[in-house]
C-alpha cells in the first residue's frame, strides 16, 4: 500500500474592500436595534475601560521615584512604575553577580546564533541543528553560567559544543549564499581523496575528532568565576527552567510514548505505570518531593542542589504530559501508513522515524505548544519551595523597603512578560501549523 502524504498549499484570502467591511458591520453588529445596543454598550464599556488604564499606567504614572512615598507624591492614582524601573536588573538576573552578567547574556546571544538557521528557509540539515542545540547547548551555556571547575565528561561536551556551533554557522552561511549544507561540502571534499565510501566515513570521522580534540585543548585552560546557583533568578532562572525542560520533555515524552505502546510487556508496564504516577500528582508536589527524596536515592557522597532537583522534576513530569500528546498523535496515523511501511521493508524504527511520527508531530504542534506554555508558566511554582523565579522578584519588590507594599505594579509587568512570551510562541505554532498545511481551511 502506498505511503500517502498530504502537501496542501494554504491560500491567503483576498482582502475585504470597504463595501464589504461596511456590509459585514450592518449585518453583524448593527442588524437589528438590539444588537445595535449592545454593540454601542460593548464599545462603551471598552472605552472606559482603556480611558481608565491609560490614565492609570500612563497620564498619572510616576516613572522616577526614589520610593514608594515619592510616587504617591507625585500622584495618588497613578501606578508607580519606578519601583519596577529600580529593580529591572533583579527582574531579569536576580542575584546574579553585575559583573558578570555578561555570562548571560553571551549564552543568550549563543542560542539566537545557533537557532537562527531554524527559521531560514535555505538553510539545510535543521534536523540536525535542534539536535546540537539539545545535546551540547546545555553543557556550553551551563559552565558559562554556572563556572567553577570542570571534570573530563564537561569539558568533552564543551569541546564539542565550540565544534557544533561553528559548524552550524557555517552550515548557514553555505545554505544562504551557495544553497548547500556543510554535510555535501564535505562529502565532496572527501571523495576527491577515495570514491570508497567507507574511507570518505572514515575520513569524515577523523575530520570531526580532529576538530573536538583542538577544541579539547582550546577550552582545557578555560575557567570562568564559580556562581552558586542560589544566585541565580529571576527572568533568566524562568527561562532556564522552562528551556531546559522545553528541550528535554518532547524527546523524553516521544519514548515514553513508544514504550507505552510497546509489545513488550516489561516496557509497557513501566512505561505506562511511570506516565500515570507522575499524571497523577500536582506539579508543587513532584518538586516538594524532588527536593527531599532525590537525596535519598543517591549515592553517598553524592549531592544535588536544590536547583539541579527542580530541573530533574519538571523534566519528568512534563515529559509524562507529553507522551500522552505523542500517543494521541500515534493513534492517530491510519494502519495503512503502518502497512505501507511494512511493504517497503522498514523495520520499526524505520518506520517510525521516516513515516509515522514526522507526520504525527505535524497533527500534534498545537498540543506540543500547548504543553511548552504550561511549562513556562509553571515554572512560577518554583518560589514556593524557595527559588527566587521572575515571580519570586516581582514579589520581592513589594518587601523591599523603599518600595514597602507595591504589589499591582509588579504582577501586572510580569504578565506582560509571560504574555508575550506565551502569545510568541502561540503564534509561531500557528506559523509552523500553516507551513506544514497541517490544517483544514475551511
Amino acid at each position: 500500500m502506498a505511503i500517502i502524504t498530504q502537501n496542501k498549499t494554504p491560500t491567503r484570502p483576498a482582502p475585504l474592500s470597504e463595501s464589504s467591511v461596511l456590509g459585514w458591520m450592518r449585518k453583524s453588529l448593527f442588524s437589528s436595534w438590539f444588537n445595535s445596543a449592545l454593540t454601542i454598550f460593548t464599545l462603551y464599556i471598552v472605552y472606559i475601560t482603556l480611558q481608565g488604564v491609560y490614565i492609570w499606567g500612563f497620564a498619572d504614572a510616576s516613572l522616577v521615584a526614589d520610593n514608594r512615598r515619592a510616587c504617591y507624591d507625585n500622584s495618588l492614582t497613578g501606578a508607580c512604575w519606578a519601583g519596577i524601573i529600580d529593580w529591572l536588573d533583579n527582574i531579569f538576573y536576580g542575584r546574579y553577580p553585575r559583573e558578570e552578567i555578561w555570562r548571560i547574556d553571551l549564552g543568550a546571544l549563543l542560542l539566537l546564533l545557533w537557532m537562527a538557521p531554524m527559521w531560514m528557509r535555505k538553510v539545510k540539515g535543521k534536523i540536525w541543528i535542534g539536535i546540537t542545540v539539545v545535546a551540547f547547548y546545555p553543557f556550553l551555556a551551563g559552565y558559562l553560567f554556572a563556572g567553577g571547575d570542570k571534570g573530563l565528561f564537561m569539558q568533552l561536551m564543551i569541546a564539542a559544543a565550540l565544534v557544533a556551533l561553528p559548524a552550524n554557522l557555517i552550515n548557514m552561511l553555505l545554505g544562504l549564499y551557495k544553497e548547500q549544507s556543510l554535510g555535501q561540502l564535505l562529502h565532496t571534499f572527501c571523495a576527491k581523496f577515495s570514491r570508497d565510501e567507507k574511507v570518505q566515513r572514515n575520513l569524515l570521522l577523523a575530520l570531526v575528532v580532529l576538530s573536538i580534540v583542538i577544541a579539547f585543548v582550546l577550552q582545557y585552560q578555560w575557567q570562568e568565576q564559580g556562581v552558586s546557583w542560589t544566585k541565580w533568578g529571576g527572568l533568566f532562572l524562568t527561562m532556564s527552567i522552562a528551556g531546559i525542560g522545553i528541550a528535554f520533555s518532547l524527546p523524553g515524552g516521544i519514548i515514553l510514548a513508544l514504550g507505552r505502546r510497546s509489545k513488550l510487556p516489561i516496557i509497557r508496564v513501566l512505561s505506562t505505570g511511570f506516565i500515570e504516577v507522575f499524571r497523577s500528582v500536582p506539579l508543587i508536589t513532584v518538586l516538594f518531593m524532588a527536593t527531599t527524596m532525590f537525596p535519598l536515592f543517591m549515592p553517598e557522597g553524592f549531592v544535588l542542589n536544590k536547583l539541579t532537583q527542580v530541573i530533574i522534576a519538571v523534566c519528568l513530569f512534563n515529559a509524562c504530559y507529553m507522551a500522552e500528546t505523542v500517543r494521541g498523535g500515534l493513534q492517530a496515523i491510519p494502519k495503512g501508513q503502518y502497512e505501507g511501511a511494512h511493504t517497503l521493508g522498514l523495520g520499526y524504527w524505520g518506520t517510525m522515524g521516516f513515516i509515522i511520527m514526522p507526520q504525527a508531530l505535524k497533527h500534534m504542534i498545537p498540543n506540543i505548544v500547548g504543553n511548552f506554555i504550561g511549562l513556562l508558566k509553571d515554572t512560577t511554582l518554583v518560589s514556593i519551595i524557595g527559588l527566587f523565579d521572575l515571580l519570586g522578584m516581582l514579589r520581592s519588590i513589594s518587601r523591599d523597603v523603599p518600595w514597602l507594599g507595591l504589589h499591582k505594579e509588579p504582577l501586572i509587568f510580569g504578565a506582560i512578560i509571560f504574555f508575550i512570551i506565551c502569545f510568541s510562541m502561540s503564534k509561531y505554532s500557528r506559523h509552523l501549523e500553516s507551513k506544514l498545511a497541517t490544517g483544514n481551511k475551511n
